[in-house]
């Protein structure tokens, strides 16, 4: 036994998809993780009102940490409890190697083992996708195999996120290096095997070109450098070729780069409005944009966050026809706030805003036309009616 806090255990295992908006800087949403989280997860979904918008004051929680270390107790864990208690939902608290991380993240990197992952309808944890060149990859893991258990800890029916903490070792800081055993299923074959958590880089802006013409720029998540691969692959697109501008699963990154991802496709103006402690403040595109060329957003319950932001902007100045599912609906604004031992506490401050002045926080953004399964072909189609640029 630990001892740990079990509320506060569980609030630790939620931040394997870190789901808040950071001012740190530059502003932040979401965080790309160790092992990630399949767009498809069927535990994801819209955030209640109350809930999101919760706050409890930073000086409240760097009161409770400091009392906690005078008295020889965890400042951490006292301010995990604060945080638990304010009902704040996206608030956390890291442990400094846990920050390190988070922020070695936007810039693309991250520690764990290369597995992407979902929930199965049953409940069950589905290998999704193996990292070339990760340790999941030197196993001889592969899509389609189902992951049993991590370390001894059974999956099955718990959320992804969970999983992805579990794989990154969140709940003891583990470092490159740390072993991880895993129970493997394939067919008729169990087994398990032991890796080792290495530091990976992820690539997350990829572009392909399907055969009717139409380019398709993927954004996992909005890391540092990412909007201007964007802006290099829309000029790098045929003068004739449609867009489609696929952010399903994006649970988000830096708002700076979401709004350079914007400028691609505007001309200037308005991405989106927020407010910081009752502030109103105002993001807007660069000048220059390519605001004639066909452009479909595709979306879904996992397109969160700075992807909503980005979305948002698109869809309410008419830039592009929005299709798939409701997006996740996280637009609250978080603050950092650094403890007496070094941990950081992330707390809600204020909430964003489409250029139209539409909340996103426990809504999410509607799409224009409501697809699933088949929806990268229903964008091909919506492109194909839009018609040629010239």
């Amino acid at each position: 036994m630990s001892g740990r806090d079990p509320l506060c255990q569980s609030r630790r295992f939620r931040r394997g998809a870190a789901l808040t908006l950071v001012f740190a800087g530059v502003l932040v949403t979401g965080a790309a993780t160790g092992s990630f989280p399949d767009p498809a997860d069927s535990g994801r979904g819209s955030v209640p009102q109350d809930a999101a918008r919760a706050t409890v004051r930073p000086d409240a929680v760097q009161k409770a940490a400091a009392e906690a270390m005078a008295d020889g107790k965890s400042p951490m864990e006292a301010a995990e409890r604060a945080v638990s208690r304010s009902g704040d939902r996206w608030g956390a608290v890291y442990s400094q190697g846990e920050y390190q991380e988070f922020e070695e993240a936007l810039d693309g990197q991250y520690t764990g083992v290369g597995l992407w992952a979902r929930r199965a309808g049953d409940g069950r944890i589905e290998v999704t996708k193996v990292q070339p060149g990760s340790p999941a990859a030197a196993a001889r893991i592969r899509k389609g195999d189902r992951l049993r258990s991590v370390d001894g800890t059974a999956v099955d029916g718990r959320p992804v996120t969970e999983v992805v903490a579990l794989l990154r070792g969140d709940a003891l800081d583990a470092p490159t290096g740390t072993a991880v055993r895993l129970g493997l299923e394939r067919g008729t074959r169990t087994w398990s095997e032991t890796l080792r958590r290495a530091r990976l880089s992820t690539d997350s802006v990829t572009v392909r070109r399907l055969s009717a013409g139409v380019t398709v720029i993927r954004i996992d998540a909005f890391t540092k450098g990412a909007g201007d691969v964007v802006r290099s692959a829309v000029r790098q697109t045929p003068a004739r070729a449609g867009i489609v501008l696929d952010l399903r699963g994006n649970s988000g990154g830096l708002v700076t780069e979401a709004v350079t991802a914007a400028s691609a496709f505007l001309d200037g103006g308005l991405v989106a409005t927020y407010d910081v402690d009752g502030e109103q403040r105002a993001l807007h595109a660069e000048d220059g944009g390519d605001t004639t060329r066909p452009l479909v957003a595709l979306v879904d319950g996992g397109t969160m966050s700075a992807a909503e932001l980005l979305t948002g902007a698109l869809q309410d100045r008419g830039r592009a026809v929005v299709v798939g599912s409701r997006t996740f609906g996280k637009g609250s604004v978080q603050m950092p706030t650094r403890l007496p031992d070094g941990s950081v506490a992330e707390l809600t401050v204020g909430h964003y805003r489409t250029p139209s002045g539409h909340t996103v926080d426990g809504r999410g953004i509607t799409p224009d036309l409501v697809a699933g399964q088949r929806a990268l072909e229903r964008a091909e189609t919506v492109l194909g009616g839009l018609g040629d640029p010239s």
